[in-house]
C-alpha cells in the first residue's frame, strides 16, 4: 500500500526527490529507487527528518515502534499519516509524543491502479493545510471520504479495506464454475473479469439502485432466477453480513492490541 501511495504521488507530479522511503528490506529500497526515483533509507529517523508528512504504512503490531522512532528528530508539527489497520487516533498519540497531528485513513489495494476509495479521520492537532496534503496524497490514488466519527472506521475496513478480497474471491468462483461447466481456462478467466468489471461499472454509472439492476437482469423462471433461487437458499445475504462482521469485529480486537 506504501508503493501504492508513492506511485500515485509520483504520478501527479511529485518529484521522486521530494520522497523518502525508509525499510529494513533493501529489496524494498532498492525497488523504490528504480521505480519511482525516491531517496531510500534503512533508518527512520533519517528518512523523515525535516519531513512536512510522514505516511506510516506498516503493521499494526509495531505502529508504537515506528512511531516512537520518529519522534527524536523532526521537523515542528508534521502530519503523520497512519494507514495501519484498527489503531485509533489515541493509541497512535499515545504511541508518539504529545499533540501530535494525525490523520488515521484505511485505504484498499485498488489504489494500485488510482482506483480505490480512502476513508480518512484527523485528530484536533489537524491544520486545514495538513488535511489539504493528505487529501492531496490520498485523491492521488482513488476517491477519499472524511469521517465525522472514527468509530465508522473499524466498519469501513470490513467493507472497502477488505472489500477486494471479497470481490476476488467471487470473480474465482466464477473461473471455477465455468471450468467445471466445461469452459476453457481462459475463456473462463476473461468472462469472470469482464462480467465482474462491466457489472461494477453498470452499478458505478447506472442510476439505478443494485437491487433494481438486478431484477433487470433477472427474467421470471430464467437462468438468472434459477441462479439467484440457489443463492437465496444458501442464505447468502446472512454469509455476507456475518463475514463483514467478523471483519469489522477484527479490527476492533487489533484496536486492543489482539
Amino acid at each position: 500500500m506504501g508503493q501504492a501511495l508513492i506511485q500515485g504521488a509520483r504520478e501527479s507530479g511529485i518529484s521522486g526527490k521530494d520522497i523518502n522511503v525508509s525499510d529494513p528490506s533493501i529489496t524494498v529500497r532498492e525497488r523504490c529507487a528504480s521505480l519511482f526515483d525516491t531517496n531510500t533509507f534503512s533508518n527512520n529517523e533519517k528518512a523523515t527528518k525535516n519531513a512536512d508528512v510522514v505516511v506510516l504504512a506498516v503493521k499494526p503490531q509495531i505502529i508504537e515502534k515506528a512511531l516512537q522512532s520518529l519522534t527524536v528528530t523532526r521537523r515542528e508539527n508534521p502530519l503523520y499519516i497512519s494507514i495501519a489497520a484498527g489503531v485509533t487516533l489515541e493509541q497512535l498519540n499515545r504511541c508518539g509524543e504529545k499533540d501530535i497531528a494525525i490523520i488515521r485513513c484505511m485505504p484498499n489495494t485498488p489504489a494500485i491502479i488510482r482506483s480505490g476509495i480512502t476513508a480518512l479521520i484527523a485528530n484536533q492537532n489537524v491544520n486545514k493545510s495538513q488535511r489539504l496534503d493528505a487529501e492531496n496524497l490520498l485523491s492521488a490514488v482513488g476517491k477519499i471520504v472524511w469521517l465525522d466519527n472514527e468509530s465508522s472506521m473499524d466498519a469501513i475496513t470490513a467493507v472497502s479495506g477488505s472489500g477486494p478480497a471479497y470481490f476476488f474471491m467471487l470473480i474465482e468462483l466464477l473461473e471455477n464454475s465455468a471450468i467445471k461447466l466445461g469452459l476453457s481456462a481462459t475463456l473462463a478467466k476473461e468472462l469472470a473479469l469482464q462480467t465482474a468489471y462491466g457489472a461494477c461499472k453498470l452499478a458505478r454509472n447506472a442510476p439505478e439502485s443494485p437491487g433494481e439492476l438486478k431484477k433487470n437482469v433477472t427474467s421470471p423462471n430464467g437462468t438468472t432466477d434459477a441462479a439467484l433461487k440457489v443463492f437465496a437458499a444458501a442464505e447468502i445475504d446472512r454469509i455476507v453480513e456475518s463475514a463483514v462482521t467478523a471483519a469489522r469485529d477484527r479490527s476492533i480486537e487489533l484496536a486492543r492490541g489482539n
